[in-house]
């Protein structure tokens, strides 16, 4: 049966692949693709005219997503806060500083990474 699905080649998750689908389609194999999720933990991009517009996705996945979000507003809320009585300017400097900071420990962590490693001779 062909339900115009194609996997991107990408895994979202742990045990499942994300595949795309057009709305038509789903609506068609609705019952097979709640399938895919439920017990393959698949997820499914909904496209129409070839964008995406919706997901559908593992109950435990988006229990897990929802507690991120919400941990994420909270951290956001705290950094705020914290950042309150700063000049904007002086904390997008920081910001940008910071950033600049773990690009270069990120550059040299993966020019540590293709480096040769240097083998004794015995």
């Amino acid at each position: 049966m062909r339900t115009g699905r194609r996997p991107t080649g990408k895994s979202l998750h742990r045990g499942g692949l994300i595949t795309e689908t057009s709305a038509v389609a789903f609506r068609q194999n609705l019952g097979e693709m709640i399938n895919q999720v439920q017990f393959r933990k698949d997820s499914i991009v909904i496209t129409k005219d070839g964008k995406p517009v919706a997901a559908l996705i593992d109950a435990q996945l988006f229990e897990r997503i929802r507690r991120m979000q919400e941990r994420f507003d909270a951290l956001s809320a705290r950094v705020a806060e914290g950042y309150a009585n700063v000049p904007q300017e002086e904390g997008m400097a920081e910001i940008k500083r910071m950033a600049a900071r773990v690009r270069v420990e990120m550059k040299a962590e993966r020019t540590q990474a293709k480096a040769p490693t240097k083998r004794k001779n015995a």
